[in-house]
């Protein structure tokens, strides 16, 4: 049994799957968790060394993915994307020897270094294109498992383009578009839920 941090979790799509494969899985967030669990609701920086084996970690994007790109001058000038990069780099200098920090196409990949692979939900069966950085300590690339069928793009009437599966489920909020998917999950319990895992 490994014990489990998923950092900046409400979710609780990850926790459950490792919990489901009789892990001591534990999410934290600065909100509640949306189904039931082991939930820390709070500051994730002051739990890191716990004594975790493994930290998934989804720290805001707010300021870093590329998609904000017309906002960065500003956010650049009021310091909200510094401390989106200096959050960003505590989940990567945690003190848990194995470690994925996920987030989407953006700065990072260049401030901190290039992801160990990028990947998406149509490679783990959600029919979903949402590619998604993984930047990985002590943990091998993670494994397609069933590969489907992309979602289609939808031009909002602003002229805003959204993958189907966003605009379906709110039009991009930004809790929907924070939303990781059982597949990867799965994927991530499976493969890295074991002692060995990295090795």
């Amino acid at each position: 049994m490994l014990k489990v941090l998923v950092a900046c979790e409400f979710s609780g799509t990850v926790r459950d799957a490792f919990t489901r494969r009789g892990h001591f899985a534990v999410s934290c967030d600065l909100l509640p968790s949306e189904s039931p669990g082991f939930h820390w609701q709070g500051d994730v920086t002051g739990i890191l060394d716990w004594g975790w084996d493994l930290m998934i970690a989804h720290p805001p994007c707010d300021h870093l993915a590329v998609s904000g790109a017309a906002w960065f001058e500003q956010k650049r000038a009021d310091g909200r994307q510094q401390q989106g990069i200096d959050f960003f780099m505590k989940m990567v200098n945690a003190p848990i020897p194995r470690k994925c920090i996920e987030n989407p196409i953006g700065i990072m990949s260049k401030l901190y270094r290039k992801p160990n692979q990028i990947v998406d939900p149509w490679q783990f069966g959600d029919p979903v294109s949402k590619r998604t950085c993984l930047w990985l300590e002590g943990l091998p690339n993670l494994v397609p498992t069933k590969i489907v069928e992309k979602s289609k793009y939808i031009k909002a009437p602003s002229g805003r383009s959204y993958p189907e599966w966003c605009w379906n489920t709110g039009g991009g909020s930004g809790k929907k578009r924070s939303m990781f998917f059982k597949g990867m999950a799965d994927a991530m319990a499976d493969q890295w839920g074991n002692e060995n895992a990295g090795d």
